[in-house]
Parts: structure tokens; C-alpha cells; sequence
């Protein structure tokens, strides 16, 4: 296993990777510095403009994580990538989260796909054809924790999830032997617990494939455009 993830860290820095990111950032770039803002009268309009595009560059950075990842694991030529905007989160798996008391029992329950209670957009599924296994991932930046409303929703969303995925996979005309479903939470605080999450430090060794040194890639060129943004004017 080292072997393998030792030998894909090794990809050129000529590759397309960044390539293919560099118009996303730049785009994310660009909005955060078109935005309009409200000066704040203690702040004045150099630091109400600093504030303004720093926080929503904290909102918008969890989409470049997600692509950044998506992107990455289209490189590794055992898995199958892709998103789904319109996964149906059935009747009976609302029924099932609501009453059971723990996770646990769920977690290891296949249910029927197609019902449709209502729908949820899935980050990132991958289908790993040697193990046929089927995981959703959705992406969080991971450097701050939700209330416990919030984390009961997420929570929620990832068993219903879990307990639909097999047959999802099904429908999709493949024969998953395995299927879960997991949230990154890149920086590291969990705000859901494992196996549901996994941190961005732990995600080469769950992909069994470097992922984290091409994202940090992703995120060095997000760093030095915002701070050009916001120092330069850019």
C-alpha cells in the first residue's frame, strides 16, 4: 500500500492538474473581488473590503476543496467519479433515521432507490472497480464545528444516504459488494464522527492514492490569488 501511494506522489508538476482547477480559482477569485460590500463605520473601506471577500472566501473555499478532490481521484485509473445533483432520499429511510436510536444498525442496512421523499446534490461518488466498492463523499473545509441542529441534519442526510447506496449502484447498472457513505471534513474537526467522517490528513490512505499533495497545490494557488486580491487590488 505505501508503495502504491509513494509511487502516485511522484506525478509530474507538468501534468494538467492544476490546469484544469486554475479557471475554477480564478473565477472564485474574480466574484469575490466584484462582490459588493457595506462599509462599516469603525472599519472604514479598506478593512470592511478585507472582512468582506475573507469570509466569503471561507464559504467559497469549500468548493474548490471539492473540486479539487473530484478532479484528483479522476486521475486514479481504478475508480469511477462522478456527482450526483439528484440523489432521492426515500420515505422508509426517513422512517428508519427517525426512530432508530443508533447509527450503528442502519449503517449496515440496504434499502430500495427511486422513492423519492425529497433530494440532496452527493459531492463526490466513487466506484472502485478492484474491490467493487460504492462511497459517496460529501466535502466540508472542516475548521469549525456546527451546532447540534446542524449536525443532526448532516448526520441524518449520511444514513439515509448509506442505507440507499447499494441499490443506487444497482440502478446505475453496477454490482457494488460493498457501499458507504462519508463526509470530509478537510481540516481535521469532525464535527460527525467516524466511520460517516474522515479527515483530509487520513484521505491518501483511505483512496489507497495521493490526493492531499495535489489539493494543497489547488489551495497554494487559491492562497496566492486571494492575497493578491486583497493586498494588490488584483
Amino acid at each position: 500500500m505505501v508503495s502504491h501511494i509513494a509511487a502516485a506522489s511522484a506525478i509530474s508538476e507538468s501534468d494538467g492538474y492544476l490546469e484544469r482547477l486554475r479557471p475554477f480559482v480564478d473565477d472564485t477569485v474574480e466574484k469575490l473581488g466584484s462582490a459588493s460590500f457595506r462599509e462599516d463605520p469603525i472599519a472604514g473601506h479598506k478593512y470592511s473590503r478585507t472582512t468582506s471577500i475573507i469570509s466569503s472566501a471561507y464559504k467559497r473555499h469549500g468548493a474548490i476543496l471539492e473540486m479539487a478532490l473530484l478532479e484528483r481521484l479522476k486521475e486514479c485509473a481504478r475508480l469511477r467519479v462522478w456527482t450526483e445533483d439528484d440523489f432521492k432520499l426515500s420515505h422508509e429511510s426517513l422512517n428508519r433515521a427517525r426512530v432508530s436510536e443508533r447509527i450503528e444498525p442502519l449503517l449496515v442496512t440496504d434499502l430500495p432507490y427511486g422513492d423519492r421523499e425529497r433530494s440532496i446534490r452527493v459531492d463526490i461518488i466513487v466506484y472502485d472497480e478492484e474491490d467493487e466498492s460504492l462511497r459517496s463523499y460529501n466535502v466540508k473545509r472542516g475548521n469549525g464545528s456546527y451546532d447540534g441542529g446542524k449536525r443532526r441534519m448532516i448526520q441524518e442526510d449520511l444514513v439515509r444516504t448509506d442505507m440507499l447506496l447499494t441499490d443506487y449502484g444497482r440502478v446505475r447498472g453496477l454490482a457494488p459488494a460493498s457501499s458507504h457513505a462519508h463526509i470530509v471534513f478537510y481540516y481535521g474537526l469532525l464535527s460527525i464522527q467516524a466511520p460517516l467522517a474522515i479527515a483530509g490528513k487520513d484521505l491518501d490512505t483511505h483512496f489507497n492514492f495521493s490526493v492531499m499533495d495535489a489539493i494543497e497545490r489547488v489551495n497554494s494557488y487559491f492562497v496566492q490569488r486571494l492575497h493578491g486580491l486583497i493586498e494588490n487590488g488584483e
